[in-house]
């Protein structure tokens, strides 16, 4: 990866009931950020559904497919036609009873780089994904693409420093979060403003701690799927520059992609004067792998 820039598409798309459907538009998502001008192009959290994980109900488990697989194959031609690198979240059967949550990474010329299982996996109101997904046994990963060196944690990931830190020191000189985050619409008028500030604060450190872009995915709309009041999904998708700086971010409600110019000499520079990564204390952070270290 030679280039001094490139340019990172999101894709903030709302997701209906209809999994082909989804994809189709999703696809013409990713046609209309390469016509723009974009190189790497990341789809929002289990993007071909609606975020079925709201209900334990056995019957979603249909909605799996294998990686690689058929939508794997689709895109790694899209990706070759259009000489861009997409990042895709898909809900991955990896065999009878054991299920992923995770992010496909397809690099320019169409080849299945590798896959992210996610690692923490939540079971909140509304976000029952204990049920449904097996924690990540891959590890946090980085791939140098055709476009830039990047890593993928997906949603839950975004609030664990450990996580991040990791990602980085494989490599990765921008981290992709797919997600899928909203507010609980009875909860959302006295706890949202918070919510949403708490959830870019910890992106935004991220990057300032590890001295890299960091680039967070959203779906927007409302969705029900189990009835009930269901999720309001909060959009504000946004990219991060290793100073924490936001170089650009979506709307509340709107479908849209958003753009940011990667300049990736900034990494160099930001890890230059700030150097957090040299002056970590390695030799002092026994413990960390603890749950809780017991005085």
């Amino acid at each position: 990866m030679n280039a001094k820039q490139t340019k990172v598409a999101l894709v903030q798309m709302q997701c209906g009931v209809d999994p082909d459907k989804n994809f189709a538009h999703a696809i013409d998502f990713v046609r209309d950020a390469a016509k723009r001008g974009a190189q790497i192009v990341c789809l929002p959290e289990l993007f071909r559904s609606h975020y079925f994980c709201q209900t334990e109900d056995h019957t979603n488990f249909a909605l799996a497919e294998e990686i690689p697989g058929r939508s794997t194959s689709t895109l790694g031609e899209l990706a070759r036609d259009l000489g861009v690198v997409i990042i895709a979240s898909l809900f991955e059967k990896r065999s009878a009873g054991v299920y992923h949550n995770t992010a496909a990474i397809i690099d320019a010329d169409g080849t299945l780089l590798g896959k992210y299982r996610k690692m923490h996996i939540p079971d909140d109101p509304a976000y029952h994904e204990k049920f449904y997904f097996t924690p990540g046994d891959l590890g946090f990963k980085a791939w140098p693409t055709a476009h830039g060196k990047i890593g993928v944690c997906v949603c839950w990931d975004q609030w664990y420093p450990e996580a991040a830190r990791l990602t980085a020191l494989r490599g990765a000189e921008i981290i992709f979060y797919p997600t899928a985050i909203g507010w609980h619409p009875a909860e959302k008028a006295e706890f949202g403003a918070a919510q949403h500030s708490a959830w870019e604060t910890m992106q935004r450190s991220h990057a300032i701690a590890n001295g890299c872009f960091v680039a967070a995915v959203n779906r927007i709309g409302r969705e029900t799927p189990a009835g009930g009041d269901g999720i309001e999904f909060w959009g504000q998708s946004f990219i991060v520059a290793p100073s924490g700086e936001i170089l650009a971010k979506g709307s509340v409600d709107r479908e849209e992609i958003v753009f940011a110019e990667i300049d990736w000499k900034r990494v160099d520079q930001y890890r230059t004067h700030w150097p957090f990564l040299r002056d970590r204390r390695i030799d002092a952070y026994g413990g960390i792998e603890q749950r809780l270290v017991d005085q």
